[in-house]
């Protein structure tokens, strides 16, 4: 019998993931996943820009690469950082990342000890809580309203536990509530987090994904003392499969940063960076957004007016201003995750929102995504839901 870690023993499959394999028959109408729309990756593009890598570059653009990344590709994000997140930043602030999650994942190894304390908001992205449980920290869970984390909260949290080192946010059309932090609340959270020893990752995959708002200065283009990490991504405005994220921070955080990642990848594909690279110098990279944008918008509407039409009245919804997702809110006698079969009966499928909370609880919520639908499946699957919750309420 093999001998694993005390680590790897605590590992086990969800019952909830068990759930959402189920939600893989093409009859199922799933809101479960936080997929793109496939019928806007630029495939026809990409074969011109793979032709146009090989014949630039040649066999030297599939050769190793520096851990930090390819160069083009980072000065790209630097500017990119100043026009859409109003960073100032150059290629040296900047590492190129397998994807936001490994970039979670090697921050989290790097910045805090088992038994410290991560403070997130409440809810918070389900995919940072499995890429932080290997550190085996301990949570705390924020208070949080419809404008995000509430920093007077937090103020009286990190007075009270000096064990907290690292803060997780959301702060742009947050996963899974949707919710937008207004700029008067981010100068307040802040304002809190220069009076402590602590580091804030700002995760922001959805930024760049907006219907009814201009974009907000990020908690980095504010942070006066280094402690802001920004984590970027492709994978919502380009193609999830390259697996191209990015943080920016300071430099002591990328020299740790680049450390560790060398024991974990030596790098991301250099390929796939050039790809990414090419395409944003070869073709319109902000067109291609707002094509993402008009779509993700007229589904967002529809799924939130087949709400309005469809749930009964005892249940709530957000209606966010970008980003991929909204959050429904139960009567507290309704138990999303217990639901969920009734709700697979119809083949209709969500993610019941108990696994957003890192301590628990809170089961009368549950998150939909609305960009990996077509619009008739959209309303006809909210209308199956909306048949679950009204006999759920009898």
């Amino acid at each position: 019998m093999t001998r694993f870690s005390d680590f790897a023993n605590t590992l086990k499959a969800s019952d909830i993931a068990e759930l959402l394999a189920l939600t893989e028959k093409p009859e199922v109408i799933s809101f479960a996943g936080g997929l793109p729309a496939p019928e806007l990756f630029p495939i026809d593009e990409m074969k011109q820009v793979d032709t146009a890598i090989y014949e630039s570059e040649g066999r030297q653009a599939v050769q190793y690469g520096t851990t930090e990344g390819y160069v083009p590709l980072r000065n790209q994000i630097a500017q990119r950082m100043k026009d859409k997140f109003f960073v100032d930043c150059k290629a040296e602030d900047i590492v190129v990342t397998t994807g936001s999650q490994q970039a979670l994942f090697i921050l989290s190894q790097i910045l805090i000890n088992a038994d410290e304390t991560i403070a997130m908001e409440s809810p918070s992205y389900m995919g940072a809580i499995m890429a932080f449980n290997p550190t085996r920290p301990k949570y705390v869970e924020v208070p949080t309203d419809d404008k995000g984390i509430v920093p007077e909260e937090l103020d009286k949290i990190l007075a009270a536990d000096s064990s907290i080192h690292l803060i997780y946010v959301i702060p742009e059309f947050q996963n899974p509530t949707g919710i937008t932090w207004p700029v008067e609340r981010r100068k307040a959270f802040m304002d809190v987090i220069n009076k402590y020893d602590v580091v804030v990752l700002e995760d922001d995959p959805y930024g760049e994904i907006r219907y009814d708002i201009e974009k907000l200065p990020s908690l980095k283009s504010m942070d006066t003392q280094g402690k802001v990490v920004f984590l970027g991504s492709f994978s919502k405005i380009f193609m999830p499969g390259l697996r191209l994220g990015w943080i920016v921070a300071n430099p002591e955080i990328i020299d740790k940063f680049v450390k560790y990642k060398q024991a974990v990848d030596l790098g991301t594909s250099t390929f796939g960076q050039r790809q990414a690279s090419y395409y944003i110098k070869m073709f319109d990279m902000d067109g291609h957004v707002r094509q993402i944008n008009a779509l993700y918008k007229k589904r967002r509407d529809l799924m939130c007016d087949s709400m309005a039409k469809y749930f009964p009245k005892e249940c709530t919804f957000t209606r966010p201003q970008g980003g991929l997702f909204t959050w429904v809110t139960l009567p507290k006698n309704l138990d999303a995750k217990a639901l969920m079969p009734k709700a697979l009966a119809k083949d209709v499928a969500y993610v019941p929102g108990g696994i957003f909370y890192p301590n628990g609880g809170n089961g009368n919520h549950f998150r939909l995504n609305y960009s990996n639908m077509p619009e008739d499946r959209i309303v006809e699957g909210i209308k199956r839901l909306g048949d679950v919750l009204k006999e759920a309420l009898k």
